[in-house]
């Protein structure tokens, strides 16, 4: 409910009122308004600060969405963000600059499966096989030119890091259409494993830059009366051709040293840098905070809680354990509900959330009383399962 109908009408044209995001009194209510919505995700105490809760339910600060969100939409129309640097967005084309329905003309692709059927289309003249490849943080794109069962030229591209497989595979389709539009021969195949990619080329509504300048390359070709044949091969099923390309793909990517010959940041990548730099300030935040001290001692920085709360499941529980507002004597106590809020292990020690991790005793004395062994189930359960868990989903080994 609150993902997919509080923040997106709360970020209902943010681009707008995003400057207003960061006055005090916006961000009171805003806070205000997300504060319930994360203690009842994160199955909290109503005493529970809007720190805690949104660490515990996963939520990042509205105002911070907000900014966030407009930063995006200003980052799509052109608009030099600082985070990125001197990189440049990946922009659409501009409806006016798209080719006009006229002179639009069909475009389609058929699939092969095997090496039979591949073996089957070798009556063009150049059949050119593309690839893309990310490996190792490094990505790469490459062609493999073929006359019937030779290889006759090999060309390997290299990318941006940030750059999507995607990219790399739209990227050496153009170039393709590009070979296709200068060469001399009259009749050319152009092969992919990328099905994504030839149905963003074969559709005319697509606005990717690197689909339009293929689809144009291709419109071309045809009015010089050459023509150039899609296909879309499975991948590692043993095509040959196929086989080379990618084999090229990855040697471009991990060996070439080269100036990449294509760096537009897709949209996820920016997308991404603006996630890192929201978390931040979030963290940067919650660190100076007074609130959530107990929480502090199990999640010290939100960048890191930002991705464990997610891989655990939380329950009602382990959020009582996470911020200390629950079953403990000493909150009990503050509230009036319990005359002494010291423990049953020693009068001088309050029973709060740290002294109930090492405090053995407290737990064993309950369950062999017999006293509240709904309360003792509940200790023993937190202390031996989730803390086991807490620890693995961490990689830490001892309580600091």
């Amino acid at each position: 409910m609150y993902t997919a109908v509080l923040e997106p009408v709360i970020l209902y044209a943010a681009s707008v009122w995003a400057p207003s995001a960061t006055k005090l009194g916006v961000r009171k209510q805003l806070n205000m308004v997300q504060r319930g919505f994360a203690q009842k995700m994160c199955r909290a105490y109503k005493t529970v600060s809007l720190n805690s809760a949104m660490v515990l339910a996963g939520l990042l600060p509205l105002d911070l969405r907000i900014k966030e969100v407009a930063s995006l939409y200003e980052a799509k129309r052109g608009v030099e963000q600082p985070m990125l640097g001197d990189r440049e967005m990946e922009m659409r084309v501009a409806y006016a600059n798209t080719t006009h329905p006229a002179s639009q003309i069909e475009l389609q692709f058929g699939c092969l499966t095997d090496q039979e059927q591949v073996n089957a289309q070798r009556q063009q003249a150049v059949r050119i096989f593309t690839d893309g490849s990310l490996i190792e943080g490094q990505v790469g794109a490459s062609l493999s030119f073929w006359d019937n069962e030779v290889e006759t030229k090999s060309r390997k591209i290299k990318l941006a890091s940030y750059c999507t497989v995607y990219q790399a595979e739209l990227l050496a389709i153009r170039e393709a259409t590009v070979s296709a539009r200068k060469r001399p021969e009259r009749s050319f195949g152009i092969y992919s494993d990328s099905r994504s990619a030839l149905q963003a080329l074969c559709n005319w509504s697509s606005v990717n830059p690197l689909a339009a300048e293929a689809r144009e390359n291709i419109r071309q070709c045809v009015s010089q009366g050459k023509v150039v044949s899609l296909y879309w091969v499975k991948a590692h099923v043993d095509v040959r051709e196929n086989e080379r390309a990618d084999e090229l793909a990855k040697a471009a990517a991990l060996s070439l040293k080269v100036r990449p010959l294509y760096d537009k940041c897709p949209v996820s990548f920016v997308k991404r840098q603006f996630r890192m730099g929201t978390v931040d300030e979030w963290n940067r935040r919650y660190c100076q905070e007074t609130t959530a001290s107990v929480t502090k001692l199990f999640f010290p920085e939100v960048s890191w809680a930002y991705k464990v709360v997610r891989q655990v499941g939380l329950t009602g529980l382990h959020t009582q354990l996470f911020t200390g507002h629950g079953g403990f004597s000493e909150y009990l106590n503050r509230f009036g509900c319990k005359e002494n809020p010291s423990c049953i292990c020693d009068e001088e020690h309050q029973e709060d959330v740290p002294h109930l991790i090492f405090c053995n005793k407290a737990i064993i004395q309950k369950i062999f009383l017999g006293q509240h062994e709904m309360y003792a189930n509940n200790r023993v359960y937190m202390r031996n399962n989730f803390i086991n868990r807490y620890f693995q989903t961490s990689n830490r080994t001892t309580w600091e």
